[in-house]
This record gives structure tokens, C-alpha cells and sequence, in this order.
């Protein structure tokens, strides 16, 4: 894929930074000496560990130079370094490894999780959070329009441009064996978006991006076009003529034994 888009990405900030305050509402630790955001983006997620964490080595991760530029920019009192999430490992014990929105896009959970837990600190913190909307109408449909012959050879197989999540069951059974501490919790936020063109640009600079890159020019207008007319089918206009967007999100907070 191209590299990300900081601009396009922010264009939603209030609304994407929602689900990261409510993570970090319940982690249970009143310092920490060392915490990462994993996959900061524009550093918007590191500016929460920041002002939560004020005397904490605070470093944000990303594998996009441009995010953690706009990063760096944004939040001068935290450290920025360019890396992948799955084959990151810390060279000190962090006390929080904070992973908002990104582990959606990094493969092998079952490995991954408890890898990141064993990484920490005892009594260290793994706070997740990922977008489990892969059934809602947003991306269900981009799943329609990519197997739609025009664009199917050039998008490939769309059923692996995401990593399948394993669930509120699956994800209780692979890590809370392992914590001190655990809870996991499933919430859909409810979003009024002004037109379908709206939500296309939400997704846009998200889920939609591994569908699009690939398209030459005129192949990628075609796609966002029969995309959006399919989006405005499927979220009709309310009573205030807005279309309202429902985004499930998932949240987990596990707890290294302190005793570790």
C-alpha cells in the first residue's frame, strides 16, 4: 500500500480519539515509567499517554514516516521511532504497551497477544483496542464491489487484506490465563455523518485504502463510485438528514502478574 495520509486520517479526529480516551479511561495504573503507542498514527493517541502519563518515557511506533512525522510535530515531548508491530519487541520492560485502532492490521493474534503481555513490566498494562466492523455495511460492501469482475484482478483476494479478529471468547481464552488482572469489553459507537460521501471518506483513509491502492486512476474513481451508491443505500437518511454510522469497537485490558 501507498503511505498513509496524516490529512485525510485527522479529518475524523474527534471521533477516531473517542475510543482511544475510553481505553485509556481504564487502565488500572497511576504511573508509568515507560509506555508505547503502538501504531500512534498522527500522534494523537500519544498525546493522551502525554497528558495521563506526564513523567513517562513516552514513545509512539508506526511503520509510516509520514504519520510519525505529523507525530513528531504534534507531540514534541513524546520519542517517535519507525518500526512493524510484528516484529517489534522492547528493549526495556514497559509498565504500558497502548495499542489503539492498529492491531487490526497485523496478522497472527494468537501469537502476537500474548507476546506483547509477556513483553511488559510485572504488573505492566497491554491496553487494546480494534474496530471490529467487518460485518457492518461499510465493509461488508467493499467486499461486494471488489469482487465486482472490473476490479477483482487487480484488488486480488480481499479476503486477506485484514486480520480476522477471534473475538470476545477467543481473546478471554488466549490472554486471561496470563494476566493478574483482565477485562474485555465490546461497544458500537453510533456516528452522525453528513452525506454517503461522508463515510466514504471515513474509510477512505482507513479500511478502504488495501481495496483502492492497487486501482489504476480510472478503475479506482469507478470502484468509489458504485461504492458510495451502495453505502447511500445502506444507511439511509434520518429524521435530521443525517445517515447515522455504526462502528463496533473492541477493547481489552490485560494486567502482568506482578509477582512476573
Amino acid at each position: 500500500m501507498a503511505d498513509w495520509n496524516p490529512s485525510l486520517y485527522s479529518r475524523y479526529e474527534d471521533e477516531r480519539t473517542r475510543p482511544a480516551r475510553d481505553l485509556l479511561a481504564r487502565v488500572p495504573l497511576q504511573s508509568a515509567a515507560l509506555a508505547f503507542d503502538l501504531g500512534c498514527g498522527p500522534g494523537n493517541s500519544t498525546e493522551l499517554l502525554v497528558e495521563r502519563f506526564p513523567d513517562a518515557d513516552v514513545v509512539g511506533t508506526d511503520n509510516s514516516p509520514a504519520m510519525l512525522d505529523a507525530a513528531r510535530e504534534r507531540v514534541p515531548k513524546a520519542r517517535f521511532e519507525l518500526s512493524d508491530i510484528a516484529s517489534w519487541r522492547p528493549e526495556v520492560r514497559p509498565t504500558l504497551i497502548y495499542a489503539n485502532a492498529v492491531l487490526q492490521w497485523v496478522p497472527d493474534h494468537a501469537t502476537l497477544l500474548p507476546r506483547l503481555l509477556d513483553a511488559l513490566a510485572p504488573g505492566g498494562v497491554l491496553a487494546i483496542q480494534m474496530p471490529d466492523n467487518r460485518d457492518e455495511p461499510t465493509h461488508r460492501l467493499m467486499r461486494e464491489v471488489a469482487a465486482l469482475p472490473e476490479f477483482a484482478q487487480q484488488i486480488g483476494d480481499y479476503t486477506r487484506l485484514r486480520t480476522e479478529l477471534l473475538g470476545l471468547q477467543g481473546y478471554y481464552d488466549l490472554l486471561a490465563p496470563m494476566a493478574e488482572h483482565f477485562d474485555i469489553w465490546r461497544t458500537t459507537y453510533q456516528h452522525p455523518m453528513a452525506s454517503a460521501a461522508s463515510i466514504v471518506e471515513w474509510v477512505r483513509s482507513t479500511g478502504l485504502r488495501p481495496f483502492i491502492d492497487p486501482l489504476s486512476p480510472p478503475l479506482r474513481e469507478r470502484f468509489l463510485a458504485e461504492y458510495e451508491r451502495r453505502v447511500a443505500d445502506a444507511y439511509p437518511v434520518r429524521a435530521d438528514g443525517q445517515r447515522l454510522l455504526a462502528f463496533p469497537r473492541l477493547f481489552i485490558v490485560a494486567t502482568r502478574s506482578s509477582a512476573a
